[in-house]
């Protein structure tokens, strides 16, 4: 449900056809999986742990997508500055907190955060350059959407409705 809800809302925005996905955290591959599945040009894997690099490697070659891929086994916090992607799908363990880092890392334009709690309440400071845009619940993970500001130092938090969820922003 969750990875379905994603893709329908990136399909929405017009993000996922021809576009360079990173998978970080990519366990399975699943979320760069389905990117490559909804028209991404490449997606590169990146994880550290040699069984669900087995399982990863197992899928794409099962899917014969390897030709659309690069699976890169490492820690994505060291990896992911190096990237030239356009969207990063983040979904490591839940009780991960360096977001603000991960943000400032990257390169792409847009950032796909599932984590354990809402992201958009993150400190403005800690994430300048970056606008939470959406944040939903799926129960209990939480997807919000990050996009470049247009302001390199100010980071919006978006209006949200009455339980704390972010909507798409106008």
């Amino acid at each position: 449900m969750v990875r379905e809800a994603i893709f329908n809302a990136l399909n929405s925005l017009d993000l996922v056809r021809d576009a360079r996905v990173a998978d970080l955290y990519a366990g399975s591959g699943a979320l760069g999986i389905e990117a490559l599945s909804r028209g991404a040009a490449h997606c590169t894997f990146i994880e550290r742990d040699r069984k669900a690099l087995r399982t990863l490697r197992d899928n794409l070659a099962e899917l014969g997508v390897e030709d659309r891929c690069k699976v890169v086994p490492g820690d994505a916090m060291v990896l992911v500055g190096a990237l030239d992607v356009d969207i990063v799908l983040a979904d490591p363990p839940y009780d991960f907190d360096r977001w603000p880092d991960l943000l400032a890392a990257t390169k792409a334009s847009f950032v796909v955060a599932e984590a354990g709690r809402p992201l958009d309440r993150l400190d403005p400071e800690s994430i300048r350059g970056w606008a939470p845009t959406r944040t939903k619940r799926y129960g209990r993970s939480w997807v919000t959407f990050f996009e470049r500001s247009d302001d390199p130092g100010e980071a919006a938090s978006g209006p949200a409705d009455g339980d704390g969820i972010i909507t798409e922003r106008q």
